[in-house]
C-alpha cells in the first residue's frame, strides 16, 4: 500500500501532534497543502485516506500537495483538526459530537468547537459485544445482561484507552447497572490490548467477552470468528436507549460474520469526514463533491463503503456536528439538504 500511495505523489507523514495535549495552539493554515488525518497503515481509514488523496490530487488545482497522516484515530482526529494541525480528518460521528460538546469521558470536558462536517455516513460502525460459546455453555449466561451482572467472573477484552470502544463499554456497563470496579471485585478482568492480540486471547480461552467497533469485513472480528466459536450479543433495549444521541443511532448490524444468526442489535457510530471551520468554502465544496461523486472508487478500495449513500452525506444524523458552509452549498445544489 505504501508504494502505491507514493506512486501517486501522496506523502505519508508519520508525525503529528499528541492528541492528549490540551493546549489551544493552532498551525498556520496552508491551503495548498492538504493533510488527511486517518489511522495507521492496514486500517480501513488509512485505505480511505490514500484513496481520497489520489482523488483530490486529480480534482484540486495543480500543485496542491496531499498527504495522509498515518496516526490519530476517532478520538484524536477531531482535536488535530480543531487546532489546525490537520486540514481534514476522519472521525466517527459520535466522537465528532463528543469533541464539540466536550464529553467528559472522551475529552475531559474540553470543547473542540472549530470542527465542521464535510461528508457523513461514509460507513457504518457498530459497537458490538461478542461472547465465547464455551463461556455460555459453562455459565448459562446467554445474554449480555446476564454475563455482566452474574456473580460468576467474566474476563472482558477490548482495545486500549484512546479508542472509542472503552468509552462505550463503560457506558454499556453503566446502563446495565455495573462498572469495571464491580466486575473486577467479582473476580473478573478487564483486559485492554492491541487489536492483533485479541484473537489469540480468545482462542486460548483467556477472555470471554469481546467489545469491538465493527465494520463490514472487520479483520479482527473475521479472524476471531474463524478460529473460535463466538456468539454476537444484542445490546439490551435499555442500553440502546442510553447510548442514543448525536452521532449514535440504534440500528441492527446486518448478518456479516460467523456467529451471527441474523442482524444484531447495536448502535451505529458512523464515519464522517471533518474539517476546520476556517477551511475556504470553495475547498470544502470541492472535497465534499469529490467524496460524493467518487463512491465507486471508494467502495472498490474497501467494501466498508459499499453502503455509502451520498444523498444522505449532509444529514445531521450522519454527521453528528454542523456542516461546513462550503459542503452545505454542495448538498443544497444537489437537492440533498435539508
Amino acid at each position: 500500500m505504501l508504494a502505491t500511495v507514493l506512486s501517486f505523489s501522496t506523502v505519508l507523514s508519520l508525525s503529528c501532534s499528541d492528541p492528549s495535549k490540551t493546549g489551544t495552539e493552532s498551525a498556520t493554515p496552508d491551503w495548498t497543502s492538504i493533510s488527511i488525518g486517518a489511522m495507521p497503515p492496514g486500517t480501513s481509514w488509512y485505505v480511505f485516506g490514500a484513496t481520497l488523496a489520489t482523488l483530490l490530487e486529480k480534482e484540486l488545482p495543480a500543485g496542491t500537495r496531499v498527504e495522509v497522516v498515518a496516526r490519530g484515530g476517532a478520538i484524536g482526529n477531531p482535536i488535530l483538526v480543531d487546532r489546525g494541525t490537520e486540514t481534514i480528518a476522519l472521525a466517527q460521528a459520535a466522537t465528532a459530537a463528543w469533541a464539540m460538546e466536550g464529553d467528559e469521558r472522551a475529552y475531559g470536558g474540553k470543547k473542540y468547537t472549530n470542527i465542521r462536517a464535510l461528508a457523513g455516513g461514509l460507513n457504518a460502525v457498530w459497537q458490538m459485544a461478542l461472547l465465547r460459546e464455551s463461556y455460555i455453555e459453562r455459565t448459562g449466561n446467554d445474554t449480555l445482561e446476564k454475563a455482566l451482572l452474574s456473580n460468576k467472573p467474566i474476563r472482558i477484552v477490548m482495545k486500549p484507552n484512546g479508542s472509542v470502544v472503552p468509552i462505550l463499554a463503560d457506558r454499556i456497563f453503566e446502563a446495565v447497572g455495573t462498572s469495571r470496579e464491580e466486575i473486577v471485585a467479582k473476580g473478573g478482568e478487564i483486559i485492554q490490548v492491541s487489536a492483533n492480540q485479541i484473537p489469540t486471547l480468545l482462542r486460548d480461552g483467556r477472555a470471554d467477552l469481546y467489545f469491538e467497533s465493527a465494520i463490514r469485513g472487520h479483520p479482527t472480528i473475521t479472524e476471531v470468528t474463524a478460529t473460535e466459536r463466538i456468539r454476537f450479543m444484542d445490546l439490551p433495549a435499555r442500553v440502546l436507549t442510553a447510548l442514543s444521541g448525536p452521532g449514535l443511532t440504534p440500528v441492527p448490524m446486518p448478518k456479516w460474520f460467523e456467529g451471527q444468526t441474523g442482524p444484531t442489535d447495536g448502535v451505529d457510530m458512523g464515519t464522517v469526514l471533518i474539517a476546520h471551520k476556517d477551511l475556504p468554502d470553495d475547498l470544502a465544496y470541492a472535497i465534499a463533491r469529490t467524496v460524493c461523486e467518487n463512491k465507486d472508487d471508494m467502495a472498490s478500495s474497501h467494501k466498508a463503503w459499499l453502503d455509502f449513500d451520498p444523498r444522505l452525506a449532509g444529514q445531521p444524523a450522519q454527521t453528528g456536528i454542523p456542516l461546513h458552509p462550503g459542503a452545505e452549498l454542495y448538498y443544497r445544489e444537489k437537492g440533498w439538504y435539508p
